[in-house]
């Protein structure tokens, strides 16, 4: 007999058991779900999102960049803008977040199994994707090549390098780049999109997981397919303001696909037609 397919709606109290100052106004939060029974069946895919409620002031969608392999601990990595970050900008350790999810479709990962894989994120946008390097690094022996490209407008706005090191230790490739140099800055500077020159597209069997501003996904797709990438080896996260996180208040229709419901993460030759009408 099927399970009865989990409520979109069905919600958890969770606690704050940790913050992380990770760069200026962006913060980790690890949470944990109050009930034991919510706690043991929670399970979420790389990629994937939950709404996280504050009572009184609104919900909001948040990605979740913490391990899928222990999902005991649900992490969301934040940046204070909307009333509901801000919020929680101010709470401490301790304090009860409510939870919906996990929503949404993760990224592809069982099915490039055997090839190149190529992370490219702008600022924040790489907390969306901090989970699937995760996974990559834990089947590591699963994929070719993998290769980390992260720029930031600062070297103090560069998200997780605490955890470099690591990812170099499993082979994984990490790449950074700012737009504004400080003195002690010795990397690259410019956009991310100019370090995919130097991944060797053409002659590599690689995809390329990419989440950040639109208008930085979008030069990643203009420089990569340049370079020889194909369009349908190219998946893009995409942010839109949510509600419902069911497909039904149409918040985040985005051409005849609903965020919350057919992405976040879209295979980029799918939703190309829709990414250039402005204000979609």
């Amino acid at each position: 007999m099927r399970p009865a397919p989990r409520s979109p709606w069905q919600s958890h109290m969770a606690e704050i058991a940790a913050i992380r100052e990770e760069t200026p106004g962006v913060r980790t939060y690890d949470l944990v779900l109050r009930e034991p029974a919510a706690r043991e069946a929670f399970r979420f895919e790389p990629g994937q999102f939950n709404m996280l409620h504050l009572p009184g002031i609104g919900e909001a969608a948040l990605s979740v960049s913490s391990d899928p392999a222990r999902p005991a601990v649900i992490g969301h990595t934040v940046r204070a803008l909307g009333n509901v970050t801000q919020a929680l900008a101010r709470l401490t350790p301790g304090a009860e977040v409510v939870l919906r999810g996990p929503f949404g479709t993760p990224w592809p990962l069982d099915a490039l199994r055997g090839r190149d894989v190529a992370i490219v994120a702008g600022g924040v946008g790489l907390a969306s994707l901090r989970a699937a390097i995760c996974r990559l690094a834990a089947d590591r022996t699963d994929y070719g090549r993998i290769a980390i490209l992260h720029g930031a407008q600062t070297p103090a706005d560069l998200l997780y390098v605490d955890d470099h090191a690591a990812w170099r230790t499993a082979g994984i490739d990490v790449w950074t780049i700012v737009d504004r140099p400080d003195d002690a800055w010795r990397g690259p500077t410019g956009f991310v999109s100019e370090l995919l020159d130097g991944l060797g597209i053409a002659a590599a069997d690689m995809a390329i997981l990419c989440c950040g501003p639109e208008p930085m996904m979008g030069a990643v797709g203009e420089r990569a397919f340049a370079l020889g990438l194909a369009p349908a080896d190219l998946f893009v996260s995409l942010e839109r303001n949510m509600a419902c996180a069911a497909g039904i208040c149409g918040l985040c229709q985005f051409g005849p696909a609903f965020v919350c419901k057919d992405g976040p993460v879209f295979r980029h030759d799918r939703i190309a037609p829709f990414l250039g009408v402005a204000n979609l």
